[in-house]
Formats: C-alpha cells, structure tokens, sequence
C-alpha cells in the first residue's frame, strides 16, 4: 500500500511539474487538476481562479477545516522585444537572475524553446565578472534574427517558464522545476481520492509568488476555523551553510514552522504534529531560521482569524530549473488517514 501510494504521488508530481504555470497564469494547471477532481470532490473555480474543492467525509465534525496549497510557479514575462528579435523579460515572483542565465526557456503557451543569454563574457568588464548578470542586462534568445519575426511567435506579456526536465536520481532524490508547490498539490489530489473522516474543503490556489493573493480569496470564501498550508521550503544543507542557516535538511522529514516571516503558527497545532509524527513513528523538523513565508500569512489573518499550520517539503535550489526533494520526505509530508489525529488538526505529519 505505501509503495503504491509513493508511485501514485511521484507520477502526479511528475504531470503537474511538466505544466507550465507561473503567477497569474495558472490556467493550464487548475485545467489538469480539475480534471482529477471529477467524480471525486465538488469544486468550483472563483473569479481570481483558484479551485474551492470540497470533499464530503464519513461525518462532520462542525468546524471547517481547510487544506491548501499553491499551484503557481515563478518564471519571467516578457516585457520587450529587441530589433535583433531578442527577448527582455522581468521576474515574476522571487527568482534570482543565476539560475537563470545559460538556461533554456519556454515562452508563452505554445511553449517556444529560448536560451537566456547576455554579454559575452570576454567583453565584460572585470566589475561585471563579479557579479550575476542582472535581468535588465539579461536577454533571451529564439533563434530569430529580426523585431518582427519575433512578433509572429511571442507577445508582450507572454509567461516565461524555466525548461527542465523531471528526474528521479541518487540516493532517492528528484528534482525538476515547480516542485514548490506541485507537491502540495499532488498530495492533496491524493487525499481527495481517499475515503476521509470528516468533511474537509481545499483550496488550489494561485498567485502566491507575488504576494500571497489567490489564498486571501480562497480563505474568505471557505471562511475556516482551522488550516493545514502544505509547501516547499528552503533546504540549505550544504557544507557551505553553518548549521543554523541550513534551515532544514533533506531526509529529516516534514518541516513545521513556528514562525516565519509573515506567520506565527498557531502553537497547539505545532506542538500536535511533532506529537503525531512521533506516534506514527517518521521523522519531523522545524526551521532554524525565521525566513521566507507561504500562504498561511493571508490565511491565517482572513476574517476574524483561521488555526494555522504548514507543513512543508524541504527542498534544495528552491525557485530553479531543478528544485530538489527526497522521496522519503514527499511519502512522509501525505496524511495516511484522519484516525491519527482528531480535529482541530486532520493530518498526519
């Protein structure tokens, strides 16, 4: 059963990240998703487009319970074209420009093949050898040779998704683009298909890259009394990183925040889930620093207040062509059933 349930996570973690989706065009995403919820959940999409799904359970427990996760990713938009047919894009969402200069892109819907490239570095002056090429100085190439040859192939606005492809590879790691937070989002298409205690809503939600916005929407109408947010989060142990700053490490579990830069989570709920973890016998960890944040910090301030927990994956090279997860972790971060736990917290850890 777990090993069927680990194959049925990492084939739907493999579709979602191969969907193109950055902020604020989530469409192609919430598409696919939709397609998986029929039979199995009610939903409905509002007008920001996030997926409102609710699945009825075994019995109600009279308070509504939320679990959420994102479906954007970050990437660029174009927002010039040059005469040479050369593309200038910005950033959507919090990429850093060396993770991107040398890749390769796809642009738009039709998902037009580009490589980002800039200056030649034998013609950089010894101040720019310093540093990263910023985006300004940055263009992306699609092997046209003229402004308007370009113009029959990529509009201004169009979205700019990194180009990668999904592995399974090591020591039982994979990696591939926008696995923040397509892993939230197949663990929770997992836990639809199962048979659950008590009536539960979830919220596939969008723009959370540039600001948090689709879960303000989604928490207002769901209106919960308490919320589950399932994430990626900042894995940075690496020998360069002193230990504090590692943050959290791969292969040592789910990690459950107490704070971070938009939330204090709430303490009974964080508290619980290291409880659970250690009754159901799989590791768990915390942050050790108070950095980045998630959807919880609009939902957990939506109305008059929502009980918030997130549990989230550690992930190497977060915001990259090739984010990095362990398969233990993902197995780790699913809730098995509702009979580990009573509300108000319904997942395992």
């Amino acid at each position: 059963m777990r090993k069927g349930r680990l194959k049925y996570l990492i084939n739907e973690l493999k579709v979602l990240c191969g969907i193109n989706g950055i902020s604020g065009d989530e469409e192609a995403v919430a598409r696919y998703i939709c397609s998986r919820l029929d039979g199995f959940a009610e939903y409905k999409l509002d007008k920001l487009g996030n997926i409102i799904a609710f699945k009825k359970g075994k019995r109600s427990s009279g308070k509504r319970v939320m679990v959420s996760a994102h479906m954007d990713e970050v990437g660029m938009i174009v927002n010039y074209i040059n005469s040479d047919g050369t593309i200038k894009v910005s950033p959507v969402g919090g990429v850093d420009p060396r993770v991107v200069f040398g890749r390769r892109v796809e642009i738009g819907r039709s998902r037009i093949c580009g490589a980002a490239g800039g200056k030649a570095v034998h013609n950089l002056t010894a101040e720019e050898r310093r540093r990263s090429v910023p985006f300004d100085k940055m263009t992306i190439d699609i092997g046209t040779e003229s402004r308007e040859e370009t113009q029959k192939l990529v509009s201004l606005g169009d979205s700019v998704c990194f180009q990668s492809e999904f592995t399974e590879f090591g020591n039982g790691l994979i990696t591939g683009k926008a696995i923040d937070d397509r892993a939230g989002c197949a663990i929770m298409l997992r836990l639809i298909r199962q048979e659950l205690e008590y009536d539960t809503y979830f919220t596939f939600t969008v723009q959370e890259e540039i600001g948090l916005r689709g879960s303000s929407c989604a928490a207002y109408t769901v209106d919960p009394d308490f919320a589950v947010v399932l994430e990626a989060t900042t894995a940075a142990d690496v020998p360069t990183a002193s230990a504090e700053k590692r943050v959290c490490a791969l292969k040592g579990g789910p990690v459950v925040s107490f704070m971070d830069r938009h939330t204090i989570y709430d303490k009974e709920l964080y508290t619980l889930a290291f409880k659970t973890a250690e009754e159901i016998g799989i590791p768990c960890q915390t942050k050790t620093m108070v950095a980045g944040g998630n959807d919880a910090g609009a939902i957990h301030i939506s109305r008059s207040g929502v009980r918030t927990a997130a549990i989230s994956l550690p992930c190497r090279y977060l915001h990259s062509p090739y984010c990095v997860i362990a398969r233990e972790d993902f197995e780790n971060a699913y809730p098995v059933s509702y009979t580990h736990l009573t509300l108000p917290t319904i997942l395992r850890v």
